[in-house]
């Protein structure tokens, strides 16, 4: 990932990055009490506000704390920091904790002011060898606790994850709970069977991914079935293609699984459908409003 850009917000205020300070008492800092949010930006125009903006509130509302900003708040806050950076690509991150308190004290929650800190940073770009090979990924058991639906800044557990890829050389960790597919450290995970699509169904066990449903609006468009079922390990295994999207990822073709070929071991066909049809969605969006 690039550095971030000079300037942040934090609490209603842009102001350098480097002079941005918050409590130690922040329960964001205590206890992880916090949700957040990453949305890609395409030539200086954010991509699927409504979705990310919609799923911070939700995140908020299961940790049992209110949107301190409406949908127009958040709009001018973060139209405003992205603005700054000029008309390239990009990607805003925004974080809510529920603030700081004098003391430590788990509950009762306090009623107190949200903590609010967002920054931008150049998107990061696949290299062309990643769009012609593929990536390679890892599987593993899912340790993570038993609310993913919830987008909690508490990522410990995905932050080891994704170490355990990286220290077996690889872009991802797959993750699978009791025989079936989860989802992956820092991704959403599709395979492709007989030239249908197919990911996990929604539940506690997995993010509501905004980068997925962008992939089931692309097939529905190129029209390629997609489905949301159960996957098996073994299906995963013996799968034709397996990608992994997110939002500082797009769509990427998993082409070595456990050192084992995924299909033919190169990008398949149904990723390529998918892959071009977003490239077109973007151009379709190109200075429209957000």
């Amino acid at each position: 990932m690039a550095d971030p850009f000079p300037i942040c917000y934090l609490n209603g205020a842009e102001l350098p990055l480097e002079e941005a300070r918050i409590s130690p008492l922040d329960r964001g800092f205590l206890y992880s009490d916090g949700a957040y949010e990453l949305m890609p930006v395409y030539a200086g125009r954010p991509f699927r506000f409504q979705a990310h903006r919609e799923r911070m509130t939700r995140s908020l509302g299961e940790l049992q704390m209110r949107d301190p900003h409406t949908h127009e708040e958040w709009h001018e806050i973060l139209g405003k920091l992205v603005a700054h950076n000029g008309v390239v690509d990009q990607y805003v991150y925004w974080q809510v904790t529920r603030g700081a308190e004098r003391g430590r004290s788990h509950a009762p929650l306090p009623d107190i002011p949200r903590t609010v800190f967002a920054f931008c940073a150049p998107l990061p770009i696949a290299p062309p060898a990643v769009l012609a090979s593929g990536v390679k990924c890892v599987t593993t058991d899912d340790t993570r606790w038993a609310r993913c639906d919830i987008k909690s800044v508490s990522l410990l557990a995905n932050v080891l994850l994704r170490q355990l890829s990286i220290d077996a050389g690889a872009a991802e960790a797959i993750l699978l709970r009791e025989g079936s597919l989860m989802e992956a450290s820092s991704s959403a995970v599709h395979v492709v069977i007989g030239g249908e699509i197919r990911t996990p169904p929604r539940s506690h066990r997995i993010l509501p991914g905004t980068t997925r449903g962008v992939m089931e609006e692309m097939a529905s468009r190129a029209g390629v079935p997609i489905r949301s079922t159960a996957v098996s390990e073994a299906e995963l295994r013996s799968a034709d293609e397996i990608w992994i999207s997110a939002a500082t990822r797009e769509v990427q073709p998993v082409t070595t699984l456990d050192e084992q070929p995924v299909g033919s071991g190169k990008p398949g066909p149904v990723w390529r459908r998918i892959y071009d049809e977003l490239q077109s969605y973007k151009r379709e969006l190109s200075g429209t409003p957000w």
